[in-house]
């Protein structure tokens, strides 16, 4: 019979003790490639992922923390400045709707700067790819 894929195939080498790269929950994936290929060379099972580091998400949620903080507290003050007979009602409507606002706004800006970032980083991958199998 002729040589299937399967019959050429051989597991991925790895240097011993070094750990397997790790693997989402629930996705099969195959450590054989092709004969006369490298581990570099195989094609991963699972894509890289595009979206924004963890670490990018975690201070974009902490700039709108930050940001409606800050609202809130510029609402209440200039509400508060400008009242003469010490309505904290107004005060305390206008800081929370500073805040809310501000927070809406960063999260915007923010929400826009991380698909900026992971659209910037699918080009970067799709770059490789193709530098790395070029079409001749």
């Amino acid at each position: 019979p002729p040589a299937t894929l399967q019959s050429r195939m051989h597991p991925v080498s790895r240097p011993k003790g070094a750990p397997d790269p790790p693997r989402p929950i629930g996705v099969a994936t195959s450590s054989l490639a092709p004969v006369g290929t490298t581990a570099s060379d195989a094609i991963p099972s699972v894509p890289p992922s595009a979206a924004p580091p963890i670490m990018a998400r975690v201070l974009a949620f902490v700039a709108v923390l930050v940001a409606g903080a800050c609202g809130g507290l510029v609402g209440y003050a200039v509400t508060d400045l400008q009242c003469a007979d010490g309505c904290t009602t107004l005060a305390g409507s206008l800081g929370v709707l500073g805040a809310v606002g501000a927070a809406v706004g960063v999260g915007i800006v923010a929400t826009l700067t991380l698909r900026a970032m992971a659209e910037w980083r699918t080009n970067e991958l799709q770059q490789a790819a193709r530098d790395h199998h070029p079409i001749a």
